[in-house]
């Protein structure tokens, strides 16, 4: 039986430390390094029909994020999917907002770490609407984009493919936005080549190609990101993966973000420039939606190993 409150309700319990915890009563030591020093990774998953969008995706990342702040946190996959679950279930959702967080936990208050780590583990959900066929987007309209000064910090500096507490970066670009009131802030490398968003992968329509920035500069790897590639490469969408200058995206002929809760969301302007909605992130749009009813909500399916 299908469960799940409304979205307007306030989740109920988060998952702090292999204990589920009401909201009001969730906490975390101010001693904690994520606190004190951002150090620590997440990721932010969705799941549809009870089950987690791409599980073995998103943990893989978390693992190469752990990985590249030395982060040995000593908890396997199955445990942390089963806290997710936990979650889910003691909130009665189905349709949800995931956040999985660990820390290196709580350690004397110096800069350099412990290598001995007791992580701090915690899951928080919160209700989205239905995914998959006819499904309402969370957002309410085609995005504004606008181009920021904040630059991305160099792979060099910080690991670009690692999602760490420290979220500054992303968190000034944002605050930039209040001038325009725009939807997204648009992120170029230290170089001036486009990058990303600072909540989202960014794709846009050149010719007969899908166009989107490269992995080799500082661009996280968004799972939703990898998704649309497959799609394209599925039908057949020629795709260009390389590094581009700010005027190729003003001008790109369609225009559209990617992250894990927007899924697929269209660009109406880029800088005040109108970026018209393209049949191109039509199709892609509804064969993601396609994907995600058959892997989620179809009955009859036979459910394939998790990607």
């Amino acid at each position: 039986m299908s469960r799940n409150r409304s979205i307007s309700d306030s989740p109920l319990y988060a998952h702090v430390d292999n204990e589920l915890v009401p909201m009001e009563d969730a906490t975390v030591s101010i001693r904690d390094r994520g606190f004190m020093y951002g150090d620590g990774v997440f990721e932010t998953l969705r799941a549809y029909g009870g089950e987690v969008f791409r599980w073995k995706a998103h943990a893989n990342r978390l693992a190469d994020s752990a990985s590249a702040i030395n982060l040995e946190h000593g908890l396997s996959r199955a445990t942390l999917k089963n806290r997710i679950d936990e979650t889910l279930t003691a909130n009665n959702l189905d349709e949800a907002y995931v956040k999985l967080s660990i820390t290196r936990g709580v350690q004397p208050g110096k800069l350099n770490p412990d290598p001995t780590v007791d992580p701090t583990v915690v899951v928080q959900t919160s209700p989205l609407p239905r995914g998959g066929v006819n499904s309402n987007p969370v957002w309410d309209g085609p995005a504004t984009l606008q181009t920021v000064k904040t630059r991305r910090i160099p792979d060099r500096a910080l690991p670009s493919h690692a999602k760490t507490h420290n979220y500054l970066n992303g968190i000034l670009a944002r605050a930039e936005l209040r001038v325009s009131d725009a939807d997204e802030a648009v992120m170029l490398d230290t170089d001036g080549q486009l990058a990303e968003g600072a909540t989202g992968n960014i794709f846009f329509v050149d010719g007969d190609a899908l166009c989107t920035p490269s992995l080799d500069g500082p661009i996280l790897p968004g799972i939703t990101r990898s998704t649309v590639l497959d799609i394209a490469a599925e039908e057949g969408i020629p795709i260009r993966e390389d590094s581009f200058d700010i005027n190729t995206l003003r001008e790109a002929e369609e225009a559209f973000v990617t992250n894990t809760t927007w899924e697929i969301r269209p660009v109406k302007t880029i800088d005040g420039i109108d970026i018209g909605r393209g049949p191109l992130t039509t199709l892609l749009q509804q064969a993601f939606q396609n994907r995600v009813e058959k892997r989620y909500y179809d009955t009859h399916r036979e459910v394939p190993n998790e990607e």
